[in-house]
């Protein structure tokens, strides 16, 4: 027959056993969350969010840019200002096309849920905006992106305005670690980690990411494009680190936003 002292340390037991398993799922739901958080610093842009908001990344400021980028031509770019006037046509399909120095990339761009982003492109595409610049950042651990349209190539560049979020649920509705899964193909905006904070850096999904959904989702890659930034994607980052510069440098030679 158990005793009362016997059966008070085995309800004691039983206690501290489920305290403990009560503990680590809360530290496993915590390490999801945290991973999910880390990545998405993967395509944030980096620093000088405010003043990157307010046009102080506009392309001819006082920051010079690093000699291994691509220089900085202030007569491509337009000075800091609102968001540019509404100029596409919401119904119609646009392509855009990224001639690079390891082929060419192209991106169906979806209007009709994107208008903001797809004009926005339209627009600097037009001024040769991204003409010469370089993907300034890889990513191959926990998200797999390739990150673009930074004319400084700092991560701190942008076109001295921003643009509203679009299409956030496109991808369904955050699971419990917050994220939902960006399919390789997808390109989306990056932003400063506020709302409505993008300008002009995008990433390229080269392989299925989980990411909380605050990028706009404009586009997909084709096949051949996908190939070409899955190949940058092998030959791993400087360093041999697992975020930072491609090893493969990828320079977007011309950019065109064209109507179908």
């Amino acid at each position: 027959m158990v005793s009362s002292e016997q059966r008070r340390r085995q309800l004691a037991r039983e206690k501290f056993e489920r305290q403990q398993q009560r503990r680590e799922a809360a530290r496993r739901k915590a390490r999801r969350r945290n991973t999910v958080i880390a990545a998405a610093l993967a395509v944030v842009v980096a620093a000088g969010g405010a003043a990157f908001a307010t046009g102080a990344f506009s392309g001819d400021g006082d920051k010079k840019p690093d000699a291994a980028s691509p220089s900085d031509s202030p007569s491509a770019q337009p000075s800091a200002s609102p968001e540019p006037k509404m100029a596409v046509d919401a119904k119609a399909k646009y392509d855009m096309s990224l001639k690079t120095n390891d082929g060419e990339i192209k991106i169906a761009m979806d209007a009709a849920k994107t208008p903001h982003t797809v004009n926005s492109f339209k627009y600097l595409a037009d001024k040769g905006f991204f003409n010469n610049t370089k993907c300034h950042r890889l990513t191959t651990q926990n998200i797999y992106v390739l990150q673009c349209g930074d004319p400084q190539g700092t991560g701190q560049g942008g076109p001295g305005y921003t643009i509203p979020d679009e299409n956030l649920t496109a991808l369904g509705k955050a699971g419990a670690d917050g994220s939902v899964t960006f399919p390789a193909g997808t390109v989306a905006m990056a932003n400063t980690g506020q709302p409505h904070s993008g300008g002009s850096q995008f990433f390229l999904v080269y392989k299925d990411t989980k990411l909380p959904p605050s990028y706009t989702p404009f586009g997909m890659m084709d096949a051949a494009g996908l190939k070409a930034v899955e190949d940058v994607a092998k030959e791993g980052v400087e360093g041999g680190s697992g975020d930072g510069a491609p090893k493969k440098a990828v320079t977007v030679e011309k950019a065109a936003v064209t109507k179908e």
